[in-house]
């Protein structure tokens, strides 16, 4: 399929080198109004454009990957130049009946949730779509697919999935960063800690992901009675680990829905 990508940010960029990556057969275009900054891209068989209408008639799926207060402007710019698209929209806080509202309901219109991981192909993403676009969605859900898991979800949950597979990737980052200080203070050089930490966390998600087990049960294979583990456990739960998160993945939220 040819792809295009509007808006070279973090997250388009991540998608872009993803689906080069990790798909066959696809091409890619990116653009961004600033292109001199992801000319290097271009190395990797991607297109790289500061014109939003570059070949867009010939791309079989559109991705919005631009911030809400943009949407309007790109909007403008692109739609006298393509008919009956599909629309995949990263845009944070945009519902599919808005886009759909903007787009004069002339084109299809897929919700998606990607993360930044998808350049390594490990992004958790969600989509969202109506159910007379399903066989549309299909193609969406195949292509992100490819750059890690998909989570066909309600469009009313879409806001939660930005926060909890977006930003989530922010809050894992910043527990490997507290492990890797923990790390260094008990002895490590720093990057021996940054590695350890990592490399933990990886395997930590590696195992919930394969077994489909709830984490107390793995963590039930690590603690032993009167052990290290359940007492640095015990102690980080009563420093306000996990209602800190908690309460950390509902601000968020109530920050999106403002």
């Amino acid at each position: 399929m040819k792809i295009q990508i509007i808006g070279g940010g973090n997250l388009g960029v991540a998608i872009a080198i993803g689906i080069s990556k990790y798909s066959s057969g696809n091409q890619v275009t990116l653009t961004r109004r600033n292109a001199g900054s992801i000319q290097y891209l271009e190395q990797q068989g991607i297109t790289v454009s500061s014109d939003n209408k570059h070949q867009i008639q010939d791309a079989d799926i559109i991705i919005l990957t631009i911030k809400p207060y943009q949407v309007d402007l790109v909007l403008e710019e692109i739609l006298p130049s393509i008919k009956n698209k599909i629309i995949a929209s990263a845009v944070s806080g945009l519902s599919i009946e808005s886009l759909q509202k903007k787009t004069n309901s002339a084109h299809t219109i897929i919700h998606i949730m990607p993360n930044i991981a998808a350049r390594f192909g490990e992004s958790a993403t969600c989509i969202s779509h109506l159910e007379k676009d399903k066989n549309a969605a299909q193609k969406v859900i195949q292509l992100f697919n490819n750059l890690g898991t998909v989570s066909v979800i309600d469009e009313k949950l879409m806001d939660a999935a930005t926060v909890l597979g977006a930003c989530g990737t922010a809050y894992a980052l910043r527990y490997i960063r507290a492990s890797m200080q923990a790390g260094i203070e008990i002895g490590f050089d720093a990057a021996t800690a940054l590695s350890i930490a990592s490399q933990t966390a990886k395997g930590a998600a590696t195992m919930a992901l394969v077994e489909k087990i709830h984490p107390e049960q793995l963590i039930d294979r690590v603690t032993t009675p009167q052990g290290c583990t359940i007492v640095g456990l015990n102690e980080m739960e009563h420093e306000g680990f996990s209602s800190s998160l908690i309460k950390g993945i509902k601000t968020s939220l109530k920050k999106i829905k403002e």
